[in-house]
């Protein structure tokens, strides 16, 4: 089949305006909710604001990663689904958003804030180059500031090429991808170490950069999936799409299921068999009052229960059973996230109160109103793509 032949198949459908309508709607209930909860509860906020912020970045930071990948392997089968995990990697901008309860409130959330503390402190003291206020605020702008230059880099080209066809900006992009890829891996550890792990300074855990990106990547596969059945059910995709091609998500899904089983049991069989004081504590915290149902709930709703849903290959290729896994694995990102952050605020307990739904709401509103606006812009398909002829025609 012909690169025109492509073309005459491909026609651009625009999303039907009750998805705008959805987006308005939640980001209104989210943002008054917000509001509510910061002037009810200052410190509350900044915890739940600062759990949606990695939550926006794993989607947003690892949809730009899958692009890259994309770029950098000579994939063929995703090249059909690339444009949807670009529109994703838009929610990168939104971050520092929903970041502003949590940055107005360091002084509440993070203990190496407290230059008393930290003075009294032998081990504070010695992570104070790194953990202060303005080298902290500093690696916050940087890190955005990398992501959002590879991403100007990134979707220009991919939209360019729409546009002229030309080939050069593949190449291009694939040079870049090779300059992205370990600045990602440093950045998006930079990204846990510092909002997440740093809550509690002096746990120590050589892994946990590696469990961050784990379930950040998982979660951006996951948004892809669902995204992708749906507008094929839809029939806003390109004609001539197979099971093939959604198993292939579908196998990716299972993939990083037991790869982040893996990172997160080798974390806590290691500090267990260490048995660290400095280590153990971590864990300890989240063994104490309800924190302990969480715990163990984790490991069926992070790992066992998406494993059973994907475990068959026909599984990994039945859309309804694709966006179940997909919409479980989202929310199981940010059930891990809670249970990571929100054992500092409620040491005893859980704490889980509409607070909570504020910042859910509202980023969810906020990224379908982004994910809207992309796609009434740009082909849901990069029909310029070279590849494009051979993913269509991708076979298992």
């Amino acid at each position: 089949m012909s690169e025109s032949e492509f073309k005459l198949d491909y026609v651009k459908k625009d999303l039907p305006l009750y998805v705008r309508n959805v987006g308005l709607i939640l980001s209104a209930i989210g943002l008054i909710i917000v509001v509510i909860s910061y002037l009810a509860d200052p410190v509350r906020t900044a915890y739940n604001s600062l759990i949606l912020t990695a939550f926006v970045v794993s989607i947003g930071v690892c949809s730009l990663f899958l692009v890259a990948l994309e770029y950098i392997a000579g994939a063929v089968w995703s090249v059909v689904f690339r444009r949807i995990s670009e529109f994703l990697s838009t929610v990168v901008f939104i971050a520092p958003i929903i970041a502003i309860p949590f940055l107005l409130n360091l002084h509440n959330v993070f203990i190496w804030t407290h230059t008393g503390t930290v003075a009294k402190d032998a081990v504070l003291a010695v992570k104070a180059p790194y953990l202060n206020v303005h080298f902290f605020l500093i690696r916050f702008a940087v890190i955005f500031l990398i992501w959002w230059l590879f991403y100007f880099i990134f979707i220009r080209n991919s939209q360019k090429q729409d546009i002229t066809r030309d080939q050069k900006l593949t190449k291009i992009n694939i040079v870049f991808s090779g300059i992205f890829i370990p600045v990602f891996g440093f950045s998006i550890s930079i990204a846990g170490i510092d909002w997440l792990m740093s809550i509690e300074p002096k746990w120590y855990s050589t892994i946990f950069a590696v469990y961050y990106f784990a379930g950040s990547l998982l979660a951006a596969l996951a948004a892809l999936t669902l995204i992708a059945v749906r507008m094929n059910e839809k029939g806003l995709l390109i004609p001539g799409l197979m099971k093939d091609h959604f198993y292939s998500l579908g196998a990716l899904l299972f993939a990083f299921t037991n790869f982040w089983a893996y990172i997160a049991f080798s974390q806590y069989m290691l500090i267990w068999y260490a048995n660290l004081p400095e280590e153990t504590f971590w864990f300890i915290n989240r063994t104490q009052g309800s924190w302990m149902y969480l715990t163990i709930g984790m490991a069926f709703a992070r790992f066992v229960i998406p494993y059973i849903l994907l475990l068959t290959q026909p599984s990994k290729m039945n859309p309804k059973r694709l966006k179940i896994a997909a919409v479980w694995i989202l929310l199981s990102h940010w059930y891990d996230l809670y249970w990571i952050v929100m054992p500092n605020y409620s040491k005893h307990g859980i704490a889980f109160s509409w607070n909570e739904i504020a910042f859910p709401v509202l980023v969810l509103g906020l990224i379908i109103l982004v994910f809207y606006s992309r796609s009434r812009k740009v082909n849901l398909i990069p029909v310029g793509d070279p590849k494009l002829k051979r993913s269509l025609e991708f076979r298992l």
